[in-house]
């Protein structure tokens, strides 16, 4: 049994281009998905969030529409609400990423508040990448990767090969006009190399020991990806 870090957002909105907030957070799929893989699988899960505070879904995610229809949002809704790992985090401050076995990043929006500037999200990543130990990141949960610096103030993960929710689907989900900034060009500038599968379509990408899912089609595969590095 290995001990997997999920970092995640402790954002319950997404501050637009305009400075108007959205409601956002985690995108449940990306979370609850790989969770009950890595709970099947045998491993434990521990949740940290910035300052400790309890992991808000997207609520958008928690809707028929996104979830196949009524029967799969109440299932969704009920493994948010009811799974223990969301409720009790642990501050993002105080985490020793060479206490766990793998590091585990969902998306949604929030991480593009939070994440994105936290450097203790950064530290984490990087001490993970520096242990060699898996990574997992979907849809918009590389905008973690952006404060994951070194001394010289380059990107540790700068020519690593990835994947990410692409300028593409932000523009398809109608998004992009009024986002502050975009994911994937935001990284393509600190130097990673991203590669676009089919929009909203399963697209995984491995360089070393980081694993990136395109969207949340991808989060089943990607956890699949990190089960097997594990064992």
């Amino acid at each position: 049994m290995a001990e997997i870090l999920f970092m995640m957002t402790g954002s319950d909105h997404w501050t637009l281009k305009d400075g108007t907030r959205r409601p956002s957070g985690f995108w449940a799929e990306e979370a609850v998905t790989p969770l009950e893989a890595f709970r099947a699988a045998g491993h434990r899960v521990t949740v940290a969030t910035p300052g400790g505070v309890v992991p808000p879904a997207d609520p958008a995610s928690l809707e028929p529409g996104a979830n196949g229809g009524d029967e799969g949002a109440a299932r969704m809704r009920k493994a948010v609400g009811q799974s223990p790992e969301f409720a009790s985090p642990v501050a993002l401050g105080d985490v020793d990423p060479a206490r766990y076995a793998a590091v585990y990043v969902p998306g949604g929006h929030g991480p593009m508040e939070d994440l994105a500037v936290d450097p203790d999200a950064g530290r984490v990543l990087t001490g993970a990448l520096d242990a060699g130990m898996p990574i997992g990141i979907v849809c918009h949960g590389p905008a973690a990767l952006l404060t994951a610096t070194r001394e010289d103030g380059t990107n540790a993960f700068a020519g690593f090969g990835i994947t990410c929710f692409t300028d593409k689907e932000e523009e398809l989900a109608g998004t992009a006009a009024a986002a502050p900034w975009l994911l994937e060009t935001r990284l393509k500038q600190v130097g990673l190399q991203v590669e676009d599968g089919a929009p909203f379509r399963p697209h995984t990408a491995r360089d070393r020991n980081l694993h990136t899912g395109q969207n949340p089609s991808s989060s089943a595969p990607l956890a699949a990806e990190l089960i097997s590095v594990l064992q």
